[in-house]
């Protein structure tokens, strides 16, 4: 039934929008100000005098360089690892009944509930025992465990609602099981696969607390924690912040972008079987 009334819609569409909106505004006009601006009393929405070089300075420092590369690096390595690893498991919990399977996917669900900062103690012990303090490898792995569980739930689903006559089929036609996953389920889970690994993605590129934990070389940190030494307590650079804020997000805005049909594509036909 449509509404009478489209325009209180599209109205309160608006308003919501503007709402998410304007984190993001505040930051490009404090990327805009100078620091003193920033600071001033009584706050003003647009800057006292316009500051147009602040992306330039970001950018042209080294550190953040260094801190775009970490985070590529243990983003880009996080979701190759949940990846490679969801697929087969998700598939073989949808296709086979074996003993034990329900407690695994069980065990799956359980992982979801522990919250990074509780695990922090234990991981730092863990890697420290392995020598792998202050390594990209801990990183990857840690923000791979955090998100494997995600990744096979919702690839399980895909897996699941696709019928088993479709595999028959092509075993009929001397398909093996590899190639029946490769060239047959994979293309039909697009939206799961591109879902699993957008979400994996933003996951790593946000995560803190582990970083903050693990990384101890200054060139060796993400953004999420680099981002500090633009204010302390001895200087004060809130404009570099707020640029180097926006610079960060502009990645995932893009990627998001690109793969937003697919992505609520995957949201909503994953959860029906």
């Amino acid at each position: 039934m449509t509404s009478r009334h489209p325009w209180r819609l599209t109205l309160s569409g608006a308003v919501l929008g503007l709402l998410f909106l304007a984190p993001y505004v505040v930051m490009v006009l404090g990327s805009l100000r100078t620091s003193t601006d920033v600071k001033a009393t009584p706050p003003s929405f647009l800057p006292r005098e316009w500051q147009w070089d602040t992306y330039g300075q970001v950018l042209g420092d080294g550190r953040f360089v260094e801190w775009l590369k970490t985070s590529l690096t243990v983003s880009l390595g996080s979701t190759i690892v949940v990846i490679l690893v969801a697929i087969p498991a998700a598939y073989m919990t949808a296709r086979h009944r074996f003993p034990g399977r329900t407690a695994f996917l069980l065990l799956v669900l359980v992982t979801q509930m522990f919250a990074p900062t509780s695990l922090v103690v234990g991981l730092y012990r863990e890697f420290f025992e392995l020598s792998l303090i202050n390594t990209y490898a801990a990183l990857i792995l840690t923000n791979a465990a955090f998100n494997l569980a995600f990744a096979i739930w919702i690839l399980h689903g895909f897996f699941a609602s696709i019928p088993i006559e479709v595999e028959e089929a092509a075993a009929l036609d001397g398909v093996t099981r590899w190639q029946s996953l490769r060239r047959i389920m994979l293309p039909l889970t697009l939206p799961g696969l591109v879902t699993a690994t957008i979400f994996t993605f933003i996951a790593a590129w946000n995560e803190y607390v582990v970083a903050l934990t693990l990384m101890i070389d200054d060139d060796k940190k993400p953004l999420t924690v680099g981002f500090r030494s633009y204010v302390t307590g001895y200087e004060q650079h809130w404009d570099q912040l707020f640029a180097a804020s926006v610079i960060a997000v502009v990645p995932v805005v893009i990627l998001f972008a690109f793969i937003e049909k697919h992505l609520v594509g995957g949201l909503t036909a994953g959860s029906v079987k």
